[in-house]
């Protein structure tokens, strides 16, 4: 570190507070500093992306657009400090002034673009993408609301509106310039012209995209892609006339019901408007997105060279419209075949699919689809009927493969068939996920297709997660194997030699501890409730949903606390549970699960008895920050989808990438894991894949059979409905009552008694620290391979074929 570095970083944000808000340092508000010293980052910044973005315009590298509804980014500021390798010498300058980094970093608000894994995953491969100078876009959404920032209200999950652009960001770079027409509605005139067929499209509304450009750096590298999110903005700002009418809020209705595209992610869709925005949010993305490649391409390469120069990915079916949008695009305004232009779609596109569940697939209605994208309609069915009369030739009279093959059936369009179709290539994200795609949920179009299926297992940036989210390990790390894992994360098997070196596992523990204290602090001062950093941090943090069985979790907990009435001298180390996790505002039950999580933690942190052997935690309004917080803090990672549901997962990975052993079922990424590992280095329980794919089939699952001959099962169960936390009906009843096909859907009593013998293990080896600091070492030293520049070699080697940029 240079003193002039230094001394330069000082007068500069000296000189920003000045000209920015005519402040010093002694006056000015944190809220000020952050915004200085952001500047001056981002100052430093804009050289190396503009040089990025020019090289991509003049040499036209092949260039990948990353689509996604969602970018879960975290925020930007501390990260580009990272990857710049500058977050050192400006903490140092900062504390020279008299200020705490720390507390800038605090101010920045959470970016709210993203939601869950498949946001988080979306931005670690940008991250990573810029880190290997591969040429890329992420594609998304500005969403001005972001999801909802949740509140917990006598035990309720409450949502009010994210704000997150209420005072505008540093990071984003409006371009006016570069914004597009997107047409919603109206109707299609065919006519025959030249022996062509000539589309026009009348009546339609339009809603102008305008881009947003977010600079995302890579680790120690020049190259700065570009997170481009489109803004919704209304072509005309009022009705003048109604305004002079005296009809000032109808004046403005249009404009609202325009913008209101980038308004929120994920809208509620459990109503025919909801239905409609989502719709519209998903055709506003790709239409943009394909509309600023065609026009980039444009006087540059011929339009037929398309899939020499540009890759698009679909990260699950949201952005599945931009195969007809595409088709569209090619046929009506670049006047090609239906041919040639169905050919360029299908090498262009590749779809990754996120999910095995069928309720998860997304599908729309035609009606919906004919109203308000007439002639994407036109040309999905004109996709199917050639699709169907491939099939038919292929396997005659076989009606039901057809029917389950075709793109529109039972008055709706499939989005995953559609992708399927409309790509070249179609992956899993976890070896198990990309077998079961290819053995069950898609079977039908991998035996057509066996060529189009891969299985490309998700990874985490573990720069972010490690050396950013947990410094002092990662200076440990360095300190003992080098620095070269930053860079080459499967150097982190070199700390396999340090798993019986007991002062190294002594510092682990030590700065495991720290993390601790730091969260305990920061639980008590958002709860109130005080836990003890000794106790075992026992971790379920993720989406609520049923599928995430943390219902199972609760259960577990209801069993370990009436043991403890039962006999108050049973000896059971103590745990804090800590929980996090949004659930859907219109899903019902999830919310309810929330309100169960909150009640169980009043009865238990306040009840004497327990003397704190058992203490529940659910910290509100999760996102990329608070993981960052609780998961080097983390001792047990909860990862209990039942077998075969998650497709692969992350949150397993950040968790053993900190230390945390994982209690997982043998589903998705949990499997790669355990082998990566070893069976004695996490804590494998319940159901195989083929087992609950076997009770689905016969129906031969009865919890009922299970609530009368299990004892613990019954008494946990009865919890819900006899006073003990409150009444909870719906729940009881979904665990033991038929609803459809069957209770307890997600087979969580079945797994309940594995569960609670490997939460025994847990218990008994916890007791031993020698041992069990040897496990988390063995889990740090293996999580190279689940890191994301694993992972986007694979897609490149696999789907892409990008070329690194020289620079």
């Amino acid at each position: 570190m240079r003193l002039e570095d230094k001394e330069v970083i000082k007068q500069t944000i000296k000189d920003k507070l000045l000209s920015n808000f005519g402040k010093r340092v002694d006056n000015a508000s944190n809220d000020e500093l952050y915004r200085a010293v952001a500047l001056m980052v981002r100052d430093k910044i804009m050289l190396d992306w503009s040089t990025t973005i020019d090289n991509i315009q003049k040499k036209q590298p092949k260039t990948l657009y990353y689509l996604s509804a969602e970018f879960l980014t975290g925020k930007f500021f501390e990260t580009n400090l990272t990857k710049m390798l500058k977050r050192d010498i400006y903490r140092e300058a900062c504390l020279e002034l008299g200020v705490d980094l720390d507390e800038l970093i605090a101010e920045e608000p959470e970016p709210g673009i993203g939601n869950g894994g498949l946001g988080r995953l979306a931005a670690s491969f940008l991250e990573t993408l810029s880190t290997f100078k591969y040429p890329a876009f992420g594609c998304g959404i500005r969403y001005e609301y972001g999801f909802f920032s949740q509140r917990i209200e006598d035990g309720y999950q409450i949502e009010y509106p994210d704000n997150w652009l209420r005072d505008g960001s540093i990071w984003i770079v409006e371009r006016p310039e570069e914004e597009v027409e997107v047409r919603f509605g109206g109707k299609i005139l065919e006519q025959w012209q030249g022996g062509r067929l000539k589309v026009r499209h009348e009546g339609y509304e339009s809603v102008i995209a305008v881009p947003c450009d977010i600079p995302i750096l890579g680790y120690n590298s020049k190259c700065i892609n570009t997170l481009r999110l489109w803004k919704a903005r209304s072509p005309e700002e009022m009705d003048f006339a109604a305004f002079n009418r005296g009809e000032y809020i109808k004046a403005f209705d249009k404009k609202i019901e325009n913008e209101a595209i980038s308004k929120v992610l994920y809208p509620d869709d459990t109503s025919c408007e909801g239905k409609k925005l989502r719709l519209k949010q998903y055709y506003f993305l790709v239409s943009a997105t394909v509309q600023s490649i065609i026009k980039n391409a444009k006087g540059v390469y011929p339009i037929g060279e398309l899939p020499d120069k540009v890759a698009i990915q679909i990260n699950d079916t949201h952005p599945s419209l931009v195969i007809p949008e595409l088709m569209r695009v090619l046929m009506d305004e670049e006047e090609m075949s239906w041919e040639d232009a169905w050919d360029i779609t299908i090498r262009i596109c590749g779809y990754t699919n996120h999910t095995v569940m069928t309720e998860a697939l997304e599908r729309w209605s035609i009606d919906l689809l004919a109203q308000i994208l007439p002639r994407i309609y036109m040309i999905i069915i004109e996709i199917d009927d050639r699709h169907i009369h491939q099939l038919n030739r292929v396997y005659p009279g076989q009606r039901d493969r057809i029917a389950r093959m075709a793109i529109i059936n039972y008055g709706q369009v499939n989005m995953a068939n559609l992708s399927i179709v409309g790509s070249h290539c179609v992956n899993g994200v976890s070896q198990l996920h990309g077998e079961i795609l290819k053995r069950d949920l898609f079977n039908d179009f991998y035996t057509l297709y066996p060529n189009k299926f891969k299985a490309i297992t998700n990874g985490i940036s573990h720069r972010r997660w490690l050396l950013q989210a947990n410094p002092k390990l990662s200076s440990l790390i360095t300190e003992a194997i080098g620095d070269s894992w930053i860079e080459y994360p499967k150097d982190l098997i070199k700390l396999r030699e340090y798993c019986n070196d007991k002062p190294f596992k002594d510092t682990v523990a030590g700065i495991k501890e720290e993390n601790k204290e730091r969260l305990s602090t920061y639980i008590l001062m958002h709860t109130g409730i005080k836990v003890d950093p000794k106790s075992i941090f026992d971790v379920q943090i993720k989406r609520i949903h049923e599928y995430k069985r943390q219902l199972l979790n609760v259960l577990h907990i209801i069993y370990l606390y009436q043991r403890l009435l039962d006999n108050p001298n049973e000896d059971i180390y103590p745990r804090t549970f800590i929980f996090a996790g949004k659930a859907a505002p219109g899903y019902f039950r999830a919310k309810l699960i929330i309100k169960l999580i909150n009640s169980l933690a009043k009865k238990i942190n306040n009840d004497s008895r327990v003397r704190d052997r058992i203490k529940v935690v659910f910290l509100e309004n999760y996102n990329v920050s608070l993981a960052e917080r609780i998961i080097p803090a983390s001792d047990v990672s909860e990862q209990l989808s039942t077998a075969g549901k998650e497709a692969s997962g992350t949150g397993n990975m950040k968790f053993m990438l900190n230390g945390a052993l994982t209690i997982g079922t043998l589903d998705g990424a949990n499997i790669e894991i355990m082998n990566a590992v070893g069976r004695d280095n996490i804590f494998i329980f319940g159901l195989t894949a083929e087992q609950v794919n076997y009770f689905y089939k016969t129906g031969s699952y009865d919890p009922r059979k299970i609530y009368e001959g299990n004892m613990a099962v019954r008494r946990a169960v009865d919890a819900l409905i006899d006073g003990t936390i409150g009444i909870f009906r719906d729940l009881y009843g979904y665990l033991l009552y038929p609803e459809g096909s069957m209770a307890d859907c997600y087979m969580i009593l079945k797994d309940f008694e594995s569960y609670r013998d490997a939460h025994i293990q847990i218990d008994r080896q916890y007791r031993d620290p020698s041992l069990w600091r040897t496990k988390s070492i063995i889990n740090m030293a293996n999580a190279g391979v689940f890191s994301s520049d694993n992972t986007i070699e694979n897609y490149n080697r696999e789907i892409w074929h990008l070329s690194k940029m020289d620079m």
